[in-house]
């Protein structure tokens, strides 16, 4: 049982990869530079993959500052100050279709792996404004992957695993914790 991760190495996208380990999932872990300000994710996720015990990890290069649009790859000043209530309209931390290109990626390199997973870390109660963090999003995704590949049209579709879809930021930290995740730490040395 293979799985392709999304690993950003932050918060979610290490607790998503957290559950797939223990329910046994082999993992694959997919991380993407894709020009983000926030370059220190890259690191993290280098240690997460290792902390997880991934079979490999690729660092893939899609750098997405050629289209702009987004304050996480530095078209204007990432806000600071945002409510946590605050949930209408788009925000400027939106990376136009981000999501959809990440699943996009990862849906070629299990298609590669012969997986029948992609784990994604994004969670609706919390998603911030951001459209590709729904349930409807990630339904569409699968769908169209039943579509697009090979495994799909032999009846084999991949499926799009997002655990955290109904949690809030503080019930993921908890099944984190549960999970052994050390989010104080810069090493992720607890035993799953």
């Amino acid at each position: 049982m293979k799985a392709v991760v999304l690993l950003s190495g932050g918060l979610d996208s290490t607790t998503a990869a957290a559950v797939a380990r223990r329910e046994g999932w082999e993992l694959y872990a997919l991380t993407i530079k894709y020009g983000q300000v926030h370059a220190a994710e890259l690191e993290a996720a280098r240690r997460v993959a290792a902390w997880l015990g991934v079979t490999r990890h690729v660092e893939l290069d899609v750098d997405l500052r050629a289209f702009g649009g987004s304050s996480l790859v530095g078209t204007g000043e990432i806000p600071k100050d945002r409510a946590i209530d605050e949930t209408h309209g788009i925000p400027s931390t939106y990376v136009p279709a981000r999501n959809t290109v990440f699943l996009s990626l990862a849906l070629g390199w299990a298609e590669v792996l012969g997986a029948e997973r992609i784990v994604i870390g994004v969670n609706a109660l919390d998603y911030s404004g951001y459209p590709d963090c729904r349930p409807d999003f990630i339904a569409a995704f699968e769908y169209l992957a039943s579509l697009a590949t090979k495994a799909g049209v032999e009846g084999r579709p991949l499926r799009v695993f997002a655990p955290l879809l109904p949690l809030t930021k503080a019930g993921i930290i908890r099944l984190g914790r549960e999970l052994g995740v050390d989010y104080r730490s810069e090493e992720h040395t607890s035993e799953l």
